[in-house]
């Protein structure tokens, strides 16, 4: 097979960057964990999704095939061992008069409603945790028979100090852990660092399975040991997800999965935090969240997807009215373009221009070596930027319509395959092919109104279209319109 672009990428295990090489020549196996499904979708949600999904299409995009899983978690898991009542779904079926399969089930489509709008693509595998209760079970009782975990009273523990291992990918020392991280001290463990691979069910608990050890619910870390391993196998390439993650939930899966004998994933990545003003982290628990549903009401979904990618995934993303008007200003110049080029083709002459064609070619590699240089989206955002500078000085003038199509292409694959945006480039949504027709009559009056020197009427119809996000640019062509 032809030999695929290098990428370097960093490896949290590893606290390195690396040379990617997958497991199978020319496939990736992706797990991120996915969302507790019991309530809307923030924008924190949005950054780890939209960054893995960059991630996952460029790899698509230098020629592998990617096989991505992400979950969803519909088991109301009890965080706090000590804490009975942490169980959020069964929390929102009491508040919103369902049952908890209901709460599931609503904010599992309310959830993928949002990535779609987003552009994120729909996982290859999307398991849920409550129709993989058996790979959870079997799982456990291997871990037991291993001497790994052991069971009390109808809860089973894993013994964190059977594994040589534990801390390695948070970088934490078992002797420095502070009792009671996540998990809250329980009298009947052995050690107060073990953390629950099943709990007895309490009779306020909505939703419970038998088992060998009675009847329960499994912990909120064994799911995804078990649906990766199903649907990735063995040393599978790449595990992602939030840093909020990366201990004690992704310590906690390496240690099982690796305990009972199964080798787990090569490459770990983490995304980082979306942060609110004075820096604090947009989170349900903190209460400082705005949802994803309530953005759509007042931003444009690219505009969002524009923010999230413009930070690199390693770093923080800030959210703010001037970052989202940032965002708004800087996807719109982006789109602007890719609108004039659409626009232009139609009425070109055939032909090239050599200086332009070079240009993108200079910015096509900029954005690839970018890209491949542990997904660093800025730069990429950068070279767009770079390109359509290029393009709309060409504009100016005359240029052929194999260069039009050529730069075209190019906007729509790396901006539009690659980052995911311009899915829809054109005025929101509306026919593009109308638009031209509309603004046609309009620029026609326009002109009549300026012919007749009937200024105010020629500025006032500029002015109207600005308010509804339509510029226009008086030039010595004629006068040229852009979406703001």
């Amino acid at each position: 097979m032809t030999e695929l672009r290098p990428i370097a990428l960093y490896n949290t295990l590893a606290r390195a960057k690396q040379i990617f090489e997958p497991s199978t020549p020319g496939r990736v196996g992706m797990y991120v964990c996915g969302p507790t499904v019991y309530s809307d979708a923030h924008l924190g949600h949005a950054k780890a999704q939209v960054s893995f999904d960059v991630i996952r299409r460029y790899f698509e995009f230098v020629g592998y095939t990617v096989r991505f899983v992400s979950n969803v978690t519909d088991v109301g898991h009890l965080v706090d061992d000590a804490d009975e009542g942490d169980d959020k779904i069964a929390k929102r079926a009491v508040l919103e008069k369902l049952e908890p399969m209901e709460v599931a089930d609503k904010y599992y489509w309310s959830y993928f409603d949002d990535m779609n709008k987003l552009g994120v693509k729909k996982p290859s595998v999307t398991p849920r945790a409550t129709g993989h209760i058996p790979e959870q079970i079997a799982l456990i009782e291997e871990l037991i028979a291993g001497g790994h975990a052991y069971e009390i009273a109808g809860n089973v523990y894993f013994s964190v100090t059977s594994f040589e291992g534990y801390g390695k990918l948070s970088g934490r020392r078992l002797e420095d852990l502070e009792v009671g991280t996540r998990e809250a001290v329980r009298e009947e463990k052995r050690d107060p660092r073990d953390f629950a691979l099943w709990k007895a069910a309490e009779k306020s608990h909505l939703m419970h399975w038998e088992s060998p050890w009675g009847t329960g619910f499994p912990g909120w870390h064994i799911e995804c040991s078990a649906m990766s391993l199903k649907y990735l196998g063995e040393g599978f390439d790449i595990h992602g997800g939030g840093l909020d993650l990366q201990f004690p939930h992704h310590e906690a899966e390496i240690a099982q999965s690796e305990a009972a004998g199964h080798p787990f994933a090569r490459y770990w990545m983490h995304n980082n935090m979306v942060t609110v003003q004075g820096g604090e982290k947009m989170s349900k628990s903190k209460g400082n969240f705005t949802t994803l549903k309530d953005l759509f009401g007042r931003f444009e979904a690219m505009t969002l997807r524009f923010l999230l990618v413009s930070s690199h995934y390693k770093s923080v993303t800030e959210f703010s009215e001037d970052s989202l008007a940032a965002a708004h200003s800087g996807y719109s110049r982006l789109r602007g373009t890719v609108n004039e080029l659409e626009r232009r083709i139609p009425d070109s002459t055939p032909g090239k221009n050599a200086a332009l064609d070079g240009q993108i070619a200079h910015y096509t590699e900029l954005f690839e070596a970018a890209m491949s240089d542990d997904f660093n989206t800025p730069e990429a955002v950068a070279a767009l930027f770079g390109l359509s500078r290029e393009v709309n000085t060409a504009l100016v003038g005359e240029v052929g319509r194999e260069t039009l199509e050529h730069a075209l292409s190019t906007f729509k694959t790396l901006g539009g395959d690659v980052l995911g945006l311009f899915a829809d480039s054109s005025a929101e949504g509306q026919n593009p092919e109308m638009l031209d027709t509309l603004l046609e009559l309009v620029l026609d009056s326009r002109a009549n109104f300026r012919l007749n020197k009937q200024w105010a009427k020629s500025d006032a119809l500029r002015d109207q279209l600005q308010k509804v996000g339509i510029v226009l640019e008086d030039t010595a062509q004629g006068t040229r319109w852009k979406l703001e």
